[in-house]
């Protein structure tokens, strides 16, 4: 992969989302972004290496992603073996929901899934197997009808069970609301000192709490513990300097709070399935605009 791409969509100002289903041999479209939403079913292509923002994964037999606004997402043969791979893709503009409509009580759980989106979801084998046949009958709609449907969808989703946050927080710049003033202060407190050194004292005394309360706190709120939750802000900003540096991995490594090399490349490789080194050759190459 040379290089990473931004994309312009054949989705028109006129139309609310277009979707199109195709069957290939191999994955051939580079690494690349777009502004519009997009929600990608594949299924037959089990060893099929799948990046998103900075989380590269290897998929089994299917797989459903919805990736949101100028995040840089992409699927490669690598392991794949199948001549019949299924892929549906539907796209969306981002401002097709207005944010004053998606702040209405009914629409909540979207709207928190389009938020969540900034960093890539992936939904869960029995979601995959649910939405297939939907996706697939959506190919054959049209008009309101449609637009109904995709509002459908994305609500069921919206309430789908163990799906799975993908890319760093601060990989990309889109700000996601935990509706805890108290939390988004330590957030940003993090944001602004990641590559200092942090106690779990300084973040507590941020918001006036002791270290056990904080502790508890935390977890319950983002279901990630302190070191967790500041370990993956560090290693959002490591994964953007890997892209658009020539620094070092020792010297981001450092640059980015982490004081010991060999913890940050044990971290990194447990958090994105590969090693920093690994990790920026996927992302080598110049941005090229089409």
């Amino acid at each position: 992969m040379s290089t990473i791409y931004r994309e312009i969509t054949p989705l028109t100002q006129n139309d609310c989302f277009t979707i199109f289903s195709r069957e290939k041999q191999e994955f051939n479209f580079p690494l690349h972004y777009h502004e519009e939403f997009e929600l990608n079913f594949i299924a037959n292509a089990a060893g099929t290496k799948r990046i998103v923002g900075d989380h590269t994964e290897v998929i089994g037999d299917m797989d459903l992603v919805l990736v949101g606004s100028n995040l840089p997402h992409g699927w490669f043969t690598h392991q794949c073996k199948s001549n019949e791979i299924v892929e549906v893709t539907l796209q969306f503009h981002r401002d097709l929901f207005d944010d004053k409509l998606l702040r209405r009580n009914q629409l909540n759980f979207i709207r928190t899934l389009l938020e969540r989106a900034s960093r890539g979801i992936s939904f869960s084998d029995e979601v995959k197997t649910t939405f297939r046949p939907r996706l697939e009958k959506l190919t054959q709609m049209s008009g309101f009808d449609s637009v109904l449907e995709l509002i459908s969808i994305l609500h069921d989703l919206s309430t789908s069970r163990n799906m799975r946050t993908l890319s760093n927080s601060s990989f990309t710049a889109e700000h996601f609301s935990y509706n805890s003033r108290r939390i988004e202060k330590v957030f940003e407190f993090m944001q602004n000192s990641y590559e200092k050194e942090i106690s779990l004292a300084d973040v507590a005394k941020v918001v006036n709490m002791t270290e056990v309360s904080f502790s508890r706190f935390i977890k319950k709120r983002t279901g990630k513990t302190f070191i967790e939750s500041l370990n993956e802000i560090r290693l959002g900003h490591a994964s953007r300097m890997l892209i658009d540096t020539t620094e070092t991995i020792s010297e981001i490594s450092y640059k980015c709070g982490f004081n010991n090399l060999s913890y940050f490349n044990r971290i990194f490789r447990k958090k994105n399935g590969c090693t920093p080194k690994e990790f920026r050759q996927n992302y080598s190459g110049s941005r090229v605009f089409v």
